[in-house]
């Protein structure tokens, strides 16, 4: 099967897709992928193909009065252009990530069905959920129901003017207004951070998290056999600041470990107790007593499929969602903002209370999750439901 993978440049939504791109290829597949940005040459070592992409309208949303529109006109561009590249592999499916919807209309020009990746829990909006991004619960009695309505009303206008702005992008491309959506979708997630919906769509499936190392380096840990916490930066744009020099110096004089995993430049004057740098994050984990570190689904994902707790300082984006989800499982203390004395208090609490470790544990559980190839299989033959 010919696939063509269309990604967003993000190391949450390009490294699922280079992940999918491997499970695809170990069961005999041929997947290409299509993206921009610093990993590219890190899929191809992987053995990805990956075309260097030229012509795409790469401008960033600086200073647009209307984003919504903006970014309903940009999928549109980016379609017309990925359509002769992705016609060149002359692919059975397009997978398209949520980041990058011009993949899924450049899948309908060309006539060839597509898939809808969301490298996280299901995000569209139900009718029985609180929005996403509000973390909250699903409200309960009459108030708690009451006040779901009001907040999804308030949400409400935003979603029907998205709607009418991808009517008008989807009418320029010659498209019918009305989107037909994907032929499945794939929910890179742990079951356990999914909620429940009365809407769920037919064609989703839960597919686990799709993950990758981007490194084969190791980073060692101190020696000795004091508990260890991992600290990991965010790697998302809308992370929070200085959580690595924060957690430092909140762990100084608790008797403890710490490994700084970061991508950037690590933190200066580390302490004999610690260490940084880059390094495989899973083999980390396995010797890691705690996590610390943002609310990304990447991170929060290798954690519970380690059974590791976590103290979650939570940024932007679905960061504040990730984290309630993660905190009404059990797995989780949340720190926002990130202060010394609310840091060491949150790490003390995940260390000094086992319930936090065995919640973890039952969150690593993936039972009834589907195979992501099998699903992209069925949706070329047409039997995903």
């Amino acid at each position: 099967m010919r696939v063509a993978v269309v990604s967003g440049g993000e190391p949450g939504h390009v490294f699922p897709a280079i992940a999918l791109c491997l499970r695809l290829i170990e069961a005999g597949d041929e997947p290409t992928l299509f993206t921009v940005g610093p990993w590219v040459d890190a899929a191809i070592e992987a053995g990805i193909p990956v075309p260097r992409l030229t012509g795409l309208p790469l401008d960033d949303a600086g200073g647009r009065e209307d984003l919504g529109r903006w970014q309903h006109e940009r999928a549109a561009a980016m379609a017309t252009a990925l359509v002769p590249w992705i016609a060149a592999v002359r692919p059975e499916l397009v997978v398209c990530d949520v980041l990058a919807p011009g993949g899924g209309l450049a899948a309908e020009l060309l006539g060839v069905p597509w898939v809808k990746l969301s490298p996280h829990p299901l995000y569209e909006p139900s009718r029985g959920l609180p929005p996403v991004g509000s973390g909250l619960a699903v409200g309960t009695g009459i108030a708690g129901r009451v006040r779901d309505s009001l907040l999804r009303a308030a949400t409400g206008r935003s979603i029907r003017l998205g709607e009418r702005q991808r009517a008008r992008a989807r009418l320029g491309l010659g498209l019918a207004a009305r989107e037909p959506g994907p032929a499945a979708r794939l929910i890179a997630t742990l079951p356990a951070l999914e909620v429940a919906r009365p809407d769920w769509p037919g064609n989703a499936r839960v597919v686990g998290p799709l993950l990758w190392e981007p490194t084969r380096d190791l980073l060692e840990p101190p020696p000795g056999d004091a508990p260890l916490v991992m600290i990991s930066a965010s790697t998302a744009v809308a992370g929070a600041a200085g959580v690595a020099e924060a957690t430092l110096e909140a762990l100084g004089g608790m008797g403890v470990r710490a490994v700084v995993c970061t991508f950037g430049v690590p933190p200066a004057g580390l302490p004999d107790w610690a260490r940084a740098g880059l390094g495989r994050q899973d083999v980390l984990l396995r010797q890691a007593s705690v996590l610390v570190g943002g609310g990304g689904h990447g991170v929060l994902a290798k954690a519970l499929l380690a059974g590791v707790p976590m103290v979650v300082v939570p940024g932007g984006g679905d960061q504040w969602e990730l984290a309630n989800r993660a905190a009404r499982q059990g797995s989780a203390v949340i720190v926002r903002p990130p202060r010394v004395d609310t840091l060491r208090a949150a790490v003390s609490r995940v260390l000094g209370g086992p319930g936090f470790a065995a919640a973890a544990a039952r969150a690593a559980c993936l039972d009834g999750v589907w195979d992501p190839v099998r699903v992209c299989r069925d949706a070329v033959t047409g039997a995903v439901a």
